[in-house]
């Protein structure tokens, strides 16, 4: 009888985790099966380039897990009945399904948020996923010279978006739009190589500025100024996806689902939250921000409690800390802030040349990781207790009893 383990979402957390379990535990003991909309691996970290015309690696969910013992589910989450136990399915041809989990890892991360300001869903674009970033593609190849592309946010995001389509198209007028000072989280030698880089690419800082709204030609501003913007890029934070929601689970008013130290749900002992999805505390007691630098430690912690749960181990102990932040300055510079266990920066920092290419290296990591959950070493596969593969959630009448691929 195999306990039945289903992974919502494939993106770095959800990758990582389901593949994690499968090696660690044994094959005849555990079925996991990894739910996922889209069929390709999805680098998220990378939509800024996609969107300005460079073409990306397609890398295929199937062969990034091939050898796992992960099943793939290529389908749609429409719903979630964590109190019977059974997930909601829809696949691109229309058929729906409903599946049964033993055990649920719930990792189907953010979108952007448009923050309820008028006009941003109807004129801004988004690069939080590869839909959103091939719409801003298009209408970026169709700019003329001289034509404006305001960015709104100053967040890691939108630096590296606004400094992407600045280099790439040199011939367009870049602006970028922050609520604070450009880059004020980071050391003095971070913010200055910034400012250098702005200037060096041309791109025009509306520091200290709220937009209000957004309208097809045009941003404005708090204090009623008028930007002009032929294209607006909107990266002013990210919304969880709404079905944990939906659900009897507790979640906070924005929709994260509410985690103990080992990423379990407080509310349902057999659902775990990794990602964005998860409100998650880590270094000095701060909840974790929105990032692959902390999701991917998420999905380690979720799988090896899950698999010490399973086995009659006990879980790792162990905050969650940071260790940097990696910002893609364009393809020619780049900036690395080492931080404080709990994302202060430091003085340290490291720019130029040589800080793009450890962000390139940490972004094929992210990737290599996600097909190597336990990091190449061997792994010996784990016995589930017997007392644990016989705690069955009862599901429903119907509902799948193991992974469809």
């Amino acid at each position: 009888m195999q306990h039945r383990i289903i992974v919502l979402g494939a993106g770095y957390t959800g990758a990582v985790a389901a593949g994690r379990l499968a090696r660690r535990l044994h094959r005849d003991d555990v079925a996991v099966t990894l739910v996922n909309a889209e069929p390709d691996f999805v680098e998220r970290v990378r939509m800024h380039q996609l969107a300005t015309g460079q073409d990306l690696e397609p890398r295929r969910l199937a062969d990034l897990l091939a050898g796992t013992g992960v099943e793939l589910l290529t389908a749609t989450v429409t719903g979630i009945d964590v109190d019977r136990g059974t997930v909601d399915v829809t696949h691109a041809d229309g058929d729906t399904r409903e599946l049964a989990y033993d055990t649920l890892v719930y990792a189907l991360g953010s979108g952007w948020n448009d923050q309820g300001v008028p006009g941003t869903a109807e004129h801004a674009h988004e690069i939080a996923g590869r839909p959103g970033a091939l719409r801003l593609r298009e209408r970026l190849a169709r700019l003329e010279a001289g034509e404006t592309v305001v960015v709104v946010g100053g967040g890691l995001t939108g630096l590296e978006a606004a400094t992407e389509i600045a280099e790439s198209r040199p011939d367009l007028d870049v602006a970028l739009a922050a609520r604070g000072g450009l880059g004020d989280w980071l050391s003095p030698k971070g913010r200055r190589h910034l400012r250098e880089v702005f200037d060096r690419l041309g791109i025009t800082a509306y520091e200290h500025t709220t937009v209000t709204r957004v309208h097809a030609d045009r941003v404005t501003t708090g204090d009623g100024a008028s930007v002009p913007a032929a294209v607006t890029v909107w990266t002013a934070g990210f919304a969880v996806h709404p079905i944990a929601g939906a659900t009897a689970l507790e979640v906070t008013d924005t929709g994260q689902i509410v985690v103990d130290h080992t990423m379990r749900s407080v509310s349902h002992p057999d659902v775990y939250a990794i990602g964005d999805a998860a409100l998650a505390t880590g270094a000095g007691g701060k909840p974790l921000r929105m990032s692959c630098a902390s999701g991917s430690f998420t999905a380690l912690h979720a799988a090896d409690a899950i698999t010490a749960r399973l086995t009659g181990g006990k879980p790792r102990k162990g905050t969650i800390r940071y260790f940097n932040q990696c910002i893609s300055l364009g393809r020619r510079e780049g900036l690395v802030q080492y931080v404080t266990a709990d994302d202060r920066a430091v003085r340290a920092a490291l720019t130029g040349r040589l800080a793009a290419v450890y962000k390139e290296l940490i972004c094929k990591g992210a990737v290599w990781s996600a097909g190597n959950p336990t990091f190449g070493l061997p792994v010996r596969r784990r016995r589930v207790l017997p007392e644990r593969a016989a705690e069955r959630r009862p599901g429903a009448a119907g509902a799948a009893e193991a992974p469809v691929s």
